[in-house]
């Protein structure tokens, strides 16, 4: 298993965002994580890149337990790529300079071959005609595809999607999602905190509703879509089909 989560709980004071959550994930597989607001979705990606702290039960990638006092934070950090709703580009960059700018820091590359990566990864995104703009003078489908080739520069292994086009307008949100359909027929690792059904439906090998911190119903697209078994589960796809 590529990620393994045992018994995650996730408590803000008097509330409990995650409560006793489980989960395994395979090398290869995407994860469509649907839920209603606030039920603990963004939280667990959160807690699985370490950017929360969870208060019970065990998280591994890849071998390695995460713990904030774990000497491997770091490097389990590097294996993880995060999209966020924001976009979070640094204004006062370029959008080559914002796609370089950690792997100079954190890959150490050099400048040449910072770029050379930028380059590719922003053709990938059928962006390379934007090297030279600023994110003020991009629309936000094309900040989220930046934030995307950004984060794949690092070289993840694991891609964490959180709800990157939920401030998009349809078109945009489009080009959003044909780059991440891309990525999950490439094989990558993804999860994908989303409300776009549609694409869930096509792109995943699972889907699993999360609802007051602990998973509701898993399955296949076909089975928790289509027909889910639990009520809750039914009730909330009534209401975003």
């Amino acid at each position: 298993m590529m990620v393994v989560i045992k018994n995650l709980v996730c408590r803000f004071g008097n509330i409990t965002a995650l409560d006793g959550l489980s989960l395994d994930i395979d090398k290869g597989e995407v994860l469509c994580i649907i839920g209603p607001s606030g039920s603990g979705k963004s939280t667990l990606l959160r807690c699985l890149n370490a950017l929360e702290d969870f208060q019970e039960g065990e998280i591994s990638i890849d071998g390695f337990k995460i713990d904030r006092r774990h000497k491997e934070i770091h490097r389990i950090r590097l294996e993880i790529g995060m999209v966020f709703q924001n976009f979070n580009l640094f204004p006062h960059l370029n959008v080559l300079e914002n796609v370089n700018l950690a792997q100079r820091v954190v890959r150490r590359r050099s400048l040449a071959e910072a770029t050379f990566i930028s380059r590719k990864l922003l053709r990938k995104v059928d962006l390379e005609d934007k090297i030279d703009a600023f994110p003020g003078q991009l629309s936000g489908g094309q900040k989220q595809r930046v934030a995307i080739a950004r984060a794949l520069a690092m070289n993840p292994r694991i891609m964490l999607f959180d709800e990157v086009t939920s401030a998009l307008d349809p078109e945009m949100t489009g080009e959003v999602l044909a780059v991440m359909k891309q990525l999950a027929h490439e094989g990558m690792t993804m999860l994908v905190v989303t409300h776009e059904i549609a694409f869930a439906r096509e792109v995943a090998n699972r889907v699993i509703f999360i609802d007051e911190g602990r998973i509701v119903e898993q399955g296949n697209p076909e089975q928790v879509l289509n027909n889910p078994h639990n009520q809750r589960t039914r009730d909330f796809l009534g209401k975003v089909l």
